[in-house]
């Protein structure tokens, strides 16, 4: 277990790349804010403490701290200054002489383990401060680590104040810092803002703490992406794909069957169990859990829902959705917030379902629109009911018991109740209680206008038609 005094999140740029409105930190990928999967990596440290440097729409992300991290601490940066002022500022009245960890709030693809490796070898080697370095393909935009003869830490210049030799080179800084307290306290002290940006740099303090003769060392993630930084909407994409590729390769190694990742975004939060089955252009947000030897999709998306063990959804929509074990949704299914389906229930094609509970084998087919209802077992709910629950200023609420027979085209009329083994007839508009066991009918008796069509709709097509039958009689 490392020994942490103290975890400093640097979240307070302005992120003017993004162009957007929101704090760039607060921007998301696989159901996690930028800033929240940092927060998420620093977990496994077990800091005593965690401050993070908040400027920028500094309320938004105040606020948004307070939800996911209610023991971090915010320190204000009014005027942005460079790393090694916010790093200033994160230090005030803090009195601990043990470690320091200090990275920016944009890096969302850092994990916990390297994090934790980066510390195990900061303390093995007794270092003043260690650096965490990548090498890359493409270092554009980040800072260059500079070696001496020895192949040991020399310098970090910032790219801006890289000379073209120093540009081609290809380790980079990542923003992420393990430090001895009193030194980077000490050496925060002395810094100038004698560089292009007209500000304190954090990378200074390396300079600073060499130039005393301190041991600074560097540690070499095996894997480049952890250390992506966000600066812009591309950035953002490209973090996200890389997170994606991770969700659903640690997935597959557990059990579950992807047919294709590329076209298949989960979210981190998500939890789905062994021989679940996810065919194409699938999404699954936020904190949807799949029962085993589920499937779903192709093109179905599931946010913050429940899918039992056995269920099929698919070309569906279902949000804030309870599915029950062999249950059935789809196609072309709209399941909204407050919907509960039982285990074996049958939903089908272009049906909304929303703050209702459809009880065990019942089956809502075809087209149909079942609002705030309670619907018991083994009923079927025939094509083209709607339960019309909103009466223009409350909602209301439809009842309807088990074994139940609703005909197609029926409306109910809430607040109504169904008994048990009742029946509607087909295109009924039902509006009184209708008593168990009992067929309930509410339509005109049919009346046929004979010879209408050759009077009213002479010359058309469909008066041809009936005068050519008229003629064979």
């Amino acid at each position: 277990m490392s020994k942490l005094d103290l975890a400093i999140v640097l979240a307070a740029g302005e992120g003017t790349r993004m162009k957007s409105s929101r704090a760039k930190v607060l921007h998301e990928i696989a159901g996690r804010s930028l800033l929240g999967h940092v927060l998420h990596a620093l977990s496994p440290l077990e800091a005593k403490e965690i401050r993070v440097v908040v400027g920028a729409a500094k309320d938004e992300v105040t606020n948004h701290l307070a939800q996911i991290s209610p023991n971090s601490k915010t320190v204000l940066q009014e005027v942005r200054g460079g790393t090694g002022h916010a790093t200033k500022l994160a230090l005030q009245d803090f009195s601990g002489t043990g470690a320091v960890l200090v990275c920016a709030g944009d890096t969302p693809l850092l994990t916990g383990q390297t994090l934790l490796n980066l510390i195990t070898a900061h303390q093995s080697s007794g270092a003043s401060a260690t650096v965490l370095t990548a090498e890359m393909l493409d270092p554009s935009g980040y800072g260059r680590i500079i070696r001496d003869a020895s192949n040991n830490l020399a310098q970090i210049v910032e790219e801006k104040d890289a000379s073209e030799q120093q540009k081609q080179t290809l380790e980079i800084n990542s923003g992420v810092y393990v430090f001895s307290a009193p030194d980077l306290i000490a050496a925060l002290s002395k810094l100038t803002v004698n560089n292009a940006q007209k500000e304190e740099y954090l990378t200074d303090v390396i300079a600073i703490l060499k130039s005393e003769g301190k041991l600074v060392s560097a540690f070499l993630t095996e894997d480049y992406t952890e250390v992506f930084g966000v600066n812009d909407r591309e950035q953002l994409a490209t973090c996200g794909f890389l997170m994606n590729a991770r969700i659903c390769e640690a997935l597959m190694k557990s059990g579950v069957t992807i047919v294709d990742q590329m076209s298949t975004w989960i979210d981190v939060t998500a939890e789905i169990e062994v021989d679940v089955h996810i065919e194409p252009g699938s999404a699954i947000k936020g904190n949807t859990k799949i029962g085993k030897s589920a499937v779903i999709g192709p093109r179905t998306t599931l946010v913050d829902s429940n899918v039992g063990a056995e269920a099929k959804v698919f070309e569906s929509h279902c949000q804030e959705a309870v599915i029950g074990k062999a249950a059935q949704v789809g196609p072309y299914t709209h399941l909204r917030s407050g919907t509960v389906l039982s285990d074996q229930v049958r939903v089908g094609s272009f049906v909304e379902i929303k703050n209702s509970l459809v009880g065990s084998g019942s089956k809502v087919p075809h087209l149909s629109y079942v609002g705030d209802a309670t619907i018991g077992s083994e009923t079927n709910i025939g094509a083209a009911t709607v339960f019309v629950n909103y009466d223009g200023v409350d909602k209301h609420k439809t009842v309807i018991g088990d074994h139940v027979r609703i005909g197609s085209d029926s409306m109910l009329v809430a607040p109504v109740t169904i008994g048990d083994g009742a029946y509607t007839a087909a295109g009924s508009v039902i509006t009184e209680n209708v008593p168990a066991g009992a067929l309930g009918i509410a339509r005109a008796k049919q009346s046929n206008i004979l010879g209408w069509v050759l009077k009213k709709r002479k010359g058309t097509k469909s008066a041809e038609a009936a005068a050519k039958k008229e003629g064979e009689k």
